[in-house]
This record gives C-alpha cells, structure tokens and sequence, in this order.
C-alpha cells in the first residue's frame, strides 16, 4: 500500500492509503505504486486518480518515495454556471 497525500496550500484533498495512483506529469501520464522509485515531477492540467477517485486539478508538483506519494496542487475549480 502506498501512503497517499495531496493538497493545497489550504486544504487536504486526500490523505490515506492506496493501491495506486495516476498522475499527469510533465512527460505524460504515469501510474506510482508500491516500491515505486522515489521521483519529482511538476504535474499538468488533468486528473489524479487514487485508486477509484478523480481528483481534478490544474497543475502541481509531486514528490514520490518507495511507499509515498505527496502532491501539492491547485484544484481545478468547478465551472459556475
């Protein structure tokens, strides 16, 4: 299991454990799970998915260990109507 934290500077989007976690890096989409070598990577416009949950965001950066992953983001606000 991988220790999961994303946030903002204001607030926690999602602290806890998962399987996996989808990620849109500057090089492309990537997938970190267990065991994972330890990486940085700046993050675009898309979608975090950990495990079954989307998490929408418009950019960020993401430091990942052997069993951690911590991102910090900017939401991706939804549209007002």
């Amino acid at each position: 299991m991988l220790d999961v934290t994303i946030l903002t500077p204001q607030e926690v989007l999602f602290q806890g454990q998962a399987v996996r976690v989808i990620l849109p890096g500057e090089m492309g989409t990537f997938e970190v799970g267990q065991f994972h070598r330890p990486l940085m990577s700046r993050l675009l416009p898309g979608l975090i998915v950990v495990d079954n949950q989307h998490i929408p965001i418009v950019r960020g950066v993401v430091k990942v260990e052997r069993d951690a992953v911590m991102a910090v983001v900017e939401p991706d606000a939804p549209a007002a109507s």
